[in-house]
């Protein structure tokens, strides 16, 4: 089976019967599907095509895998790529050209901005704010031996700064901040700012020990 590649409206027959459920034809309906996206991604035999909530807005050049869960109000900015067994809560923002690739969760209420990277086995929990160009990894040692591949751990309420690097299995506490251009190499406190490369810890102002509202 071949991915969907939607072109226009008159292809909203073939996209409702890709989703699967009862509610296939409201959930298309309220949907906005912009030209050139492919949705169901086939990356082996048995996989299964997304399942996408009601109220998204896709974006042109964005491809989404199969075996992808999103919940509702779901939008992408323009080439954006989902990979397989990744799980998105409600009201998710993915900005223009970035990449979650794959068996990752993503809580509700999170805002990732343009290019940003998100590796396999990455945790990103309720209310996190992500800014442009920040770049996730999973790997500690690239290539020179085998390695349990695992990504950060972002807690809720959390802020990302723009252009910020974090090692693989670094865990960013709740409510903690990450300063622009940051290196994070160590785990972030709840609460706490990181900040410098490699970023050092220092205590959060008081009037910024508060979750964000997204």
């Amino acid at each position: 089976m071949l991915p969907f590649k939607i072109s226009g409206n008159g292809n909203m027959a073939k996209i409702k019967s890709l989703f699967f459920g009862s509610e296939v034809q409201n959930v298309v309906e309220s949907s906005k599907f912009q030209e050139n996206i492919t949705i169901g991604l086939k990356y082996k035999v048995r996989s299964k095509p997304p399942l996408i909530g009601k109220n998204s807005l896709i974006r042109s050049n964005s491809i989404i895998y199969n075996d992808v869960e999103i919940g509702d109000n779901f939008q992408t900015g323009h080439g954006v790529t989902i990979r397989e067994k990744t799980k998105i809560g409600d009201n998710v923002l993915v900005g223009t050209n970035s990449i979650i690739e794959g068996h990752c969760s993503i809580g509700d209420n999170v805002s990732i901005q343009s290019n940003v990277y998100i590796p396999t086995n990455t945790i990103i929990e309720d209310y996190v704010f992500i800014g442009p160009c920040a770049c996730f990894t999973n790997d500690k040692y690239p290539i020179r031996v085998d390695f349990d591949l695992k990504g950060p751990v972002i807690k809720r309420g959390a802020s990302i700064g723009a252009n910020s690097t974090f090692l693989s299995n670094v865990k960013i506490g709740e409510g903690a901040m990450v300063a622009a251009g940051a290196i994070v190499t160590h785990e972030v406190p709840p609460f706490f700012l990181a900040i410098g490369a490699p970023a050092k810890i220092k205590p959060l102002p008081k009037h910024l020990k508060t979750l964000n509202n997204i």
